[in-house]
């Protein structure tokens, strides 16, 4: 089965299993996915990750994160999608409800965080926002 959209079936996922209050979800697993769980995991938005091997299908696993019972994560959207892709130089990146949350960025140096982006002064596609 292929998906037009990967990674915001990723989104969708995180989303939706934080409502119900899961601990941990399983996905197909991708390299581009593995890199946003770990900037997710470095700024503390889930607890961890892994990637489990079958003989034929790679799956992540992605430990959710809570507070007293609330999700870590109140919202997570994705800004480029297949159809649209959105992209930002370093000064225009956008700053998530005053800089308390994040855009994941796809650089040409790897996926971060719009605040390493800009302190390294490079642009490029603006994946989601999380707060």
């Amino acid at each position: 089965m292929s998906f037009s959209d990967p990674i915001g079936d990723m989104l969708a996922r995180i989303k939706n299993s934080q409502l119900r209050n899961y601990k941990k979800i399983q996905m197909p697993n991708s390299k581009f996915k593995v890199k946003i769980a770990e900037v997710l995991k470095n700024e503390g938005y889930i607890i961890d990750y892994k990637i489990l091997s079958n003989d034929k299908i790679s799956t992540l696993e992605i430990n959710l994160k809570y507070n007293s019972g609330n999700p870590v994560i109140s919202s997570i959207e994705r800004v480029s999608k297949p159809g649209r892709r959105i992209f930002s130089s370093a000064q225009s990146l956008p700053k998530i409800n005053n800089g308390l949350g994040i855009a994941i960025v796809s650089t040409p140096k790897g996926v971060m965080t719009d605040i390493d982006a800009r302190k390294q002064k490079i642009g490029g596609e603006i994946i989601c926002k999380v707060f």
